[in-house]
This record gives C-alpha cells, sequence and structure tokens, in this order.
C-alpha cells in the first residue's frame, strides 16, 4: 500500500507529450495529487489522453485547466512558455505553484514571469531526461528515475513552494540540483544542445549522400552513428526553440568545440598520432566519470 503523502489537491498539465505524460503516470502511481488534469493543444493528443486515462480530466483550453490548480506543470517547447503565461496567469488561484520542464531556463523565466501574478509561486525546472520518442505513449512512470532535475528559482521564491516542488521530482526518484539559470544554461549547452546540434548535422550530412552511398551508410551503420540517428529523431519543433533559445550559450560553446575541432583537423593533417591519442585517452577519462556519477 502507498503511504506517501498527497502533495496536492488538483494538478494541471499543460502539455503531456513525454515528458509531461510520464509525470502524470509518476503522479498517478504515487498518489500525489487527488486530481490530475492534462491540456494539449493538439485535439488528437486530447482523445489519446482519454483513451490512456492517465488524467482524471482532459481539457481542451489551458484556461479550464489551470482552474483551482495547486500546482501547474509546463511541458511545452521553450518558445511557446510566454504564451502559455499570459493565457493562463488571470486564472491561477491564490498560492499555486507553477514549475515547467525546459531545457532552457533564462529565456523562459524571462517570457513567463511578467504574466505570472505575485500570489503564483514559480519554480522553474528542468528534468534532465528524455528519449528520442514523443507524445502520451511514448511517456513512462520510470523515466525520470536516478536522473537530474534542477530547479532555478529565484531568491524570493517562497521556499515552502520549492519544497514541493523538490518532493515531486523526489517521488519520481530523481536527484534534485539548484542553480542559477544562466549557469544551468551553460551547462546544457555542452551537455545536451551541442551534442544534439552535432547528431542533426551529422545524419544531416548523411541524408544528402548520393543514394547508394547513403543506403550503405544506413546498411553498415556502426554503433557511432546508430546513436547519432536515435538523437537526431528527437522531436523537431522542441530542439528547433532550444536553439533559439539558448543561442548565446549554444554559440559560446560551439565556438569551442569548433576551435577543438580545427585542432584535431591539423592533427590528422599533419599525422600527429601522439597529439591524437593524448586527446583519445583524455576523453576516455571523461568516461569513467561519466560512469562513476551513475549517469551512463
Amino acid at each position: 500500500m502507498n503511504t506517501r503523502e498527497v502533495l496536492f489537491d488538483r494538478v494541471a498539465l499543460i502539455g503531456a507529450g513525454l515528458i509531461g505524460s510520464s509525470l502524470a503516470r509518476v503522479i498517478r502511481r504515487e498518489h500525489l495529487a487527488n486530481h490530475i488534469v492534462a491540456h494539449s493543444r493538439r485535439p488528437e493528443t486530447r482523445t489519446r489522453l482519454q483513451e490512456l486515462g492517465i488524467a482524471d480530466t482532459v481539457a481542451r483550453d489551458v484556461e479550464t485547466a489551470v482552474n483551482g490548480a495547486d500546482l501547474i506543470v509546463i511541458s511545452v517547447p521553450v518558445g511557446a512558455s510566454g504564451d502559455i503565461a499570459e493565457k493562463i496567469g488571470p486564472h491561477l488561484k491564490d498560492g499555486a505553484i507553477v514549475t515547467d520542464t525546459g531545457s532552457v531556463k533564462k529565456s523562459v523565466i524571462r517570457a513567463m514571469s511578467p504574466y505570472l501574478p505575485d500570489t503564483a509561486h514559480f519554480v522553474p525546472g528542468h528534468p534532465i531526461a528524455g528519449t528520442e520518442n514523443s507524445g502520451p505513449d511514448a511517456g513512462f512512470a520510470s523515466l525520470f528515475e536516478g536522473r537530474w532535475c534542477v530547479l532555478t528559482p529565484s531568491a524570493e521564491t517562497d521556499q515552502k513552494a520549492v519544497g514541493k516542488v523538490i518532493q515531486l521530482w523526489e517521488a519520481a526518484g530523481s536527484k534534485v540540483d539548484q542553480m542559477s539559470a544562466e549557469h544551468h544554461d551553460m551547462v546544457l549547452a555542452i551537455t545536451s544542445h551541442i551534442p544534439h546540434l552535432i547528431a542533426f548535422n551529422i545524419v544531416g550530412t548523411v541524408a544528402d549522400l548520393e543514394d547508394d552511398t547513403k543506403m550503405e551508410a544506413v546498411k553498415y551503420a556502426a554503433s557511432g552513428f546508430r546513436d547519432f540517428t536515435r538523437i537526431a529523431a528527437s522531436d523537431p519543433e522542441m530542439w528547433r526553440d532550444v536553439f533559439m533559445e539558448n543561442r548565446e550559450a549554444v554559440l559560446e560553446m560551439l565556438g569551442r568545440f569548433s576551435e577543438d575541432l580545427s585542432g584535431l583537423q591539423r592533427a590528422i593533417r599533419r599525422g600527429d598520432a601522439h597529439g591524437l591519442e593524448t586527446k583519445f585517452k583524455r576523453t576516455r577519462g571523461l568516461r569513467r566519470d561519466v560512469i562513476d556519477a551513475e549517469q551512463a
């Protein structure tokens, strides 16, 4: 029998794709709320949510979804966050907690904050978990287990509200950390955004090859290229917004990456075997660090 505390009376999930639907399944499994409301802008997604039964109510519009909700979780492409905040702001109950799951924080905070009333508590968040799949059928309750969730509240944010969001993510199996929005965006630029950009580019290069060569690349795809195709299959709309909204940090880290790539190019051209091996030894060591941190 689950004896975990009910954290919220009513939770509204705005956006119920991979992240939102996985969180709905967690809330249902752990009985963290008495009532779950889900909303999606696509009619076909709302229909599927009703069929799956992972929410108690499926709302047609965001205003209805947030009415009376103690917690609102916004899981939409980051470029749409401001529009959502503008719509829901006048309909939030006093003391409501608003959080999000976007992988960019500085621009989301800037876009949403002007529309959220002083009586609401904004706790920006980012669960660092996901797959290449999207939509409510892609969700599963164990998605967040053993993964980090980063929160970026301001110094003025109500600490009880922050504590409740921490409890939510810990109940999902996540490890929770807090940092500034600026630092989050810089870290995620190199650990997530740049790797996705590289994957999109490499797979795009193969897609533009002559048909015979392209088919051979698919037929003989080694594990490295297979991993790139998995990453490059991620939601195009979501990643479009990520690069637009985190462009400063991405461009800074992309500049560093480009310099390092040029160095490798020079080493290969000069036949500098020692330089290449030295570089590869350093990267092998970082892989061990990732394994030791249980993030492999």
